[in-house]
């Protein structure tokens, strides 16, 4: 696979390097101008020509033909008689000057720096009226033939524009002045782009340079922390997408925000490379949002990959090699102390002291045992090159990222390239792709629930027996297998492999100078395959000295599946923009559908009784195999059941068709007016409701371009806005809620024959829509001290109405789904940055985020209605999710302290030593009716702050990431009624006397009140995290033109180095669904990742 690889990439090079020499020119041309003829012979795709278009010798008019010519030869034909000359350079590029005094050419070089004089790469300097122009390089210094009496123009985003006269000037030193600092950046919003300071929203852009260099296959996984009002939840298991919820939870189904990239609509973005994003952008506020229609209300990510520039050709490589390892590790008791705890707990329980523990001499770390350091690498080369005419990228990647369980490991390639041709300046178009292939982990086996609970008791592998040995009986062997067994013996039985090809095709016609037309199509096509072996995995039981099978792998399976998707959208955008006296108008209308489409096919099979198993050989791991039973064949296994119980389908599809019009208006650049509108149909709803009408308007006020401030030297940038909006959503649990699925009714009997009948699975109400929600935002940016310091606040206030609520069948009634239901979130973000450099070259920022979340249920279907899930619950007049038990209020100390409390029988037997809940209702007596609310997986506030600094080629960065004030559920490490599994450390201080321990009770499985969900599983889930830590040094370009190197950066990074929190699992962190989450049941770890790093560019 990796040679694959290597040599497709030397291919593409050899082939570029081969199309820049040796090019021979075919051409006959009558009266023709020598201009066009120059344009014939770019557009044969060889040679690129510099010249100042207003040379008078390229008006005059040429006879000629060629044949296999020498490009010498015609040029030198083409240019008898006038006063044209010509050079070659390097890459194929051609330079044409005249001889004429009046018209020569010159040559200037120059260096562009900051304020603080340090190198600005990246600076566009070019010819004013021309296309003739170049950037710098990583020294800031550029190289340019320009005209006399030329005018440069130089630009880069962050810093004023500026025109220089030439003159008689060769050299320049030109020093760049920072405009307000991000204000003026040009942000991707939903179908087009407009300048930050135009918008009367909140929109966070993030540089793909922030990303790439980070070690995280999801490039979204380092965006937490990062951004004002995102929640990000990463998991440390290779390939698992991150829980992003954006200001909140807004509904009981589903919590991703919506993924655009390139203009494509996604629900993932699994093929894309983080080495070729060129920016990310968070769209949060209702004015940007609503131009997605029932597809915008859980927010939206607008990804953004890279382009080839203008006059360059780029080669990039970049490499990055690391490892990681578990840090945080849970705190279980050793083999010595689960013994002297298991025979205490018999005692308890009326039991003699277990008897077989002679024949356990273990002291196993089942964790350490399934453990490894992970290595991961991820690595990239792009060619990019860019004319006036065309603009070709194409880059290739392989990553590479082992888990932290042993042979687990995720593999992907990645290859993307787009190009964009320039007809003439009205016509243009472009396409682009990206392919990508996985190899996913094996996910037999690979998992921490096992670890944490099995006892240490026993030695992984009996080498007299020559296998591997299984927990005691009585000590969980039933319900846990050997999970160092599990993780050998299951090594390459899941064979999982992901292909997706994502494509676009687009054309562009510019119009009466202010219209432009432009038309876009996509297509997302997956196919996935899968293969999965049950091998037979013989067990030795030391307390049955016997042999045997191991539960759930007594037989050999073979369970196989493949799946197909597409994606098709079409975009049909007119965009009018136009600037007449003080006022401002950018308009853009738009006609787009968008289809999608799935469809499974998988089926197990298992050995035929009694005969030879299947064997452990993949090319024998299909349904038909030869060794399976077929009367064991099953087909078109369903996934799991919809809310209702109904089997998931395997097939599904879902259209929408919207209309869509946007207006953003300025008056003298400081009056701000946004307005959106969405018409979305759906073919998943109701009839009645098919189409549904979404719509936002926002306004903003720069008070800093007012005359009144010019006077005053506090504010260089102060501006208000506020917007408001009607959003939707259409994520539900199940396909065309509409439109129930059937099921076996009650049969009829007509004559001989019996009838089966139908009937709906659920009731659904006839006026069923989708979810609205109606935002509010409220804000205020500004910049002080000589825009060093920028700020923005911002209070939103979101109400989700129409919540699509199922709800259960009472007497005898179907149950059905409707529109009831409203969740209230509202909250404050600040977000603020300080950028800095010292005389002496030292360069700081220091930048910091805040967000607090405030969620409640305000209704739900009827009074009294509850969504029950595990631990959560949803009920009206608290926190979507909450936790839902009993609170803590001590142990029993005696028999006295026992009938001295309020009375707890409804609980189950109970005495010294149990937990003591609070008589909530003060009716001295402890059943069900005393339950409240016992944590909030919702964080008071979720922060995040960054420190940089960098020095003579030296750069610095340290990020912080944090929660506060959420709870956690604990669902391990609690006892259990029908096993014994291993204690947590902290049960070692449990309760064995009066007034030994006032929190952990008594060791006594058989007493369920010491299971009742409560304060004693809920655990603080606030941390602190140092998220990022990166030291990096850049290479002077003095050193590296001697090499023909354009630049070179090697860095140094640590993740997830330091996580300080307070609950005993892995980590702090929990996703889940909109309605579970936050619950640690012996999750997966996330790790700690050190790596280094090179970038290098040609």
């Amino acid at each position: 696979m990796k040679l694959t690889l290597i040599l497709t990439v030397c291919c593409v090079l050899q082939s570029f390097s081969k199309n820049l020499e040796g090019q021979t020119i075919t051409l006959k041309v009558q009266d023709t101008e020598i201009a066009k003829v120059l344009s014939a012979i770019e557009k044969q795709g060889s040679f690129r020509f510099l010249y100042n278009s207003r040379l008078k010798d390229l008006r005059n008019k040429v006879n000629a033909t060629f044949n296999d010519a020498d490009i010498s030869l015609v040029l030198e034909t083409l240019f008898s008689g006038t006063d044209l000359t010509f050079k070659r350079l390097e890459n194929n590029l051609i330079a044409i000057r005249s001889e004429d005094p009046e018209e020569q050419d010159n040559r200037i070089t120059g260096k562009i720096t900051d304020e603080a004089g340090e190198p600005l790469p990246g600076v566009s300097v070019s010819v004013k009226g021309t296309s003739r122009g170049t950037t710098t390089d990583a020294g800031g210094n550029f190289t340019l033939v320009v005209p006399n009496n030329a005018v440069l123009v130089v630009s880069i985003v962050g810093y004023i524009d500026q025109e220089i006269n030439v003159g008689n000037q060769s050299s320049f030193n030109i020093k760049m002045v920072q405009t307000q600092k991000k204000l003026d950046e040009v942000v991707v919003i939903g179908y087009g782009t407009a300048a930050k300071r135009d918008l009367t929203g909140s929109i966070t852009k993030i540089s793909g340079r922030e990303v790439a260099d980070k070690p995280n296959t999801n490039p979204l996984a380092s965006v937490q922390g990062k951004v004002a009002g995102v929640s990000v939840v990463n998991s440390g298991q290779p390939g698992q997408e991150p829980d992003i919820r954006i200001r909140g939870t807004i509904s009981r189904s589903q919590t991703k925000p919506l993924y655009v990239v390139d203009g494509l609509l996604n629900d993932n973005i699994n093929f894309l490379n983080p080495a070729d994003i060129e920016s990310i952008e968070v769209l949060k506020d209702p004015s940007s949002l609503a131009i997605f229609g029932v597809r915008g209300a859980n927010g939206v990510i607008i990804i953004t990959t890279k382009r080839a520039k203008t006059g360059q050709l780029a080669i990039n490589f970049s490499s990055t090699v690391g490892f990681k390892s578990i840090v945080d590790k849970v705190k279980l008791t050793d083999a010595s102390q689960f013994k002297t705890l298991y025979d205490e707990q018999r005692l308890n329980q009326g039991q003699q002291p277990y008897n077989n523990f002679g024949l356990y001499n273990g002291n196993s770390n089942w964790v350490d045992l399934i453990s490894q350091n992970g290595f991961m690498t991820n690595n990239n080369i792009s060619v990019s090159g860019g004319t006036d005419k065309n603009k070709f990228y194409m880059g290739m990647g392989y990553i590479r990222e082992d888990g932290v369980i042993k042979h687990e490991r995720l593999e992907k390639i990645l290859l993307s390239f787009n190009d964009e041709l320039r007809v003439n300046k009205f016509v243009k178009f472009g396409f682009s792709f990206n392919g990508y292939r996985a190899q996913l982990p094996d996910g037999q086996g690979r998992s921490f629930s096992g670890a944490v609970i099995a006892t240490p008791i026993v030695e992984p592998f009996n080498t007299q027996k020559g296998y591997y040995n299984r927990l005691p009986d009585e000590i969980g062997g039933p319900q846990i297998a050997n999970p160092l067994m599990i993780v050998e013996e299951t090594r390459g039985t899941n064979l999982e492999n992901e292909y997706r090809a994502v494509g676009s095709v687009f054309g562009e016609i510019n119009f009466l100078r202010n219209f432009t037309l432009r038309a876009n199509y996509y297509g997302d096509f997956g196919f996935n395959n899968q293969r999965r072996y049950t091998p037979l995995i013989n067990t030795f039981a030391a307390d049955f000295n016997t042999v045997a099978l191991q539960s759930g792998f007594n037989n050999t399976q073979v369970f196989q599946k493949e799946n197909r998707f597409f994606k098709l959208q079409q975009e049909y955008l007119l965009t009018y923009k136009n600037k007449f006296g003080d006022h401002g108008i950018t308009a853009t209308g738009g006609f787009t559908t968008y289809f999608n489409n799935y469809n499974e096919t998988n089926g197990q099979v298992r050995q035929v009784a009694g005969g030879n198993p299947i064997p452990r050989n993949k090319r024998f791991w299909y349904l038909d195999n030869f060794f399976g039973d077929p009367t064991t064949k099953v087909t078109a296994i369903s996934p799991g059941n919809d809310v209702f119980g109904n089997r998931l389908p395997l097939q599904w599809e879902q259209a929408t068709v919207s209309m869509l019009f946007r207006a953003l208006y300025n008056y003298q650049g400081k009056y701000l007016l946004n307005f959106s509108f969405r018409r979305d149909g759906s073919s998943d709803i109701s009839e009645a409701n098919r189409y549904q009408n979404f719509v936002a308007v926002g306004a903003a006020w720069e008070i800093s371009r007012e005359d009144f401030m010019s006077n005053q030297n506090i504010f260089d940038y102060l501006k208000l806005k506020s917007s408001w909006g009607i959003l939707g959503n259409q994520n539900t649990q199940i396909h065309y809620p509409f439109y129930p699925l059937l099921s076996s009714g009650v049969s009829a009997v007509f004559g001989n024959n019996i009838v089966p009948a139908y009937v709906p699975s659920f009731l659904a109400d006839e006026n069923l829509k989708w979810e609205t929600v109606t935002s509010t935002e409220v804000g205020v940016e500004f910049a002080v001290l000589r825009n060093r310091l920028s700020m923005e606040v911002n209070y939103f206030h979101k109400v989700t109405d129409n919540l699509l609520t199922n709800y259960p069948g009472l007497a005898g009634q179907k149950p059905g789904i409707t529109n009831a239901g409203e969740i209230l979130n509202k909250g404050i973000e600040a977000s603020a940055s300080w950028s800095d450099k010292l005389s002496n070259g030292f360069g700081y920022t220091i930048s910091g985020n805040i967000t607090t979340l405030n969620n409640k249920v305000k209704q739900l279907y009827q009074e009294g209605f509850e969504i029950i899930d595990g631990p959560s619950r949803t009920t009206a007049g608290f926190p979507i999710g909450y936790f839902f038990g009993y609170i803590h209020d001590g142990l029993y100390q005696s028999f006295a302290d026992k009938l001295n409390s309020p009375n707890a029988a409804a609980l189950g037997d109970y005495g010294p030593g149990d937990i003591k809940f609070k008589d909530i209702n003060g009716d001295n007596v402890i059943d069900e009716k005393d339950r409240t609310m016992i944590g909030n997986p919702t964080p008071d506030f979720i922060y995040g702050f960054s420190l940089g600094a960098n020095y003579k080629g030296f750069d610095f960065n340290i990020d912080f990431q944090g929660v506060y004030g959420n709870e956690i559920f604990r669902s391990w490490g609690n006892g259990a009624s029908f096993a014994v599994f291993n204690y947590r450390s902290d049960r070692l201080d449990r309760w064995n006397g009066e007034g030994t321990s006032n929190w952990e009770p008594i060791l006594n499985d058989q007493r369920a009140i010491n299971r009742q969900n409560s304060t004693y599983m809920i655990e603080d889930g606030s941390y602190i995290r140092i998220r990022n830590i990166q030291l990096g040094y850049n290479f002077s370009n003095s050193l590296l033109s001697r090499i023909h190197i354009k630049s070179l950066r090697v860095f140094l990074n640590g993740q997830n180095v330091k996580t300080f929190k307070r609950n005993s699992g892995f980590t702090p962190e929990f996703g889940g669904s909109a309605i579970s989450f936050g619950v640690d049941g012996g999750s997966y770890p996330i790790p700690a990742i050190y790596s280094a790093g090179v970038n290098l560019s040609f």
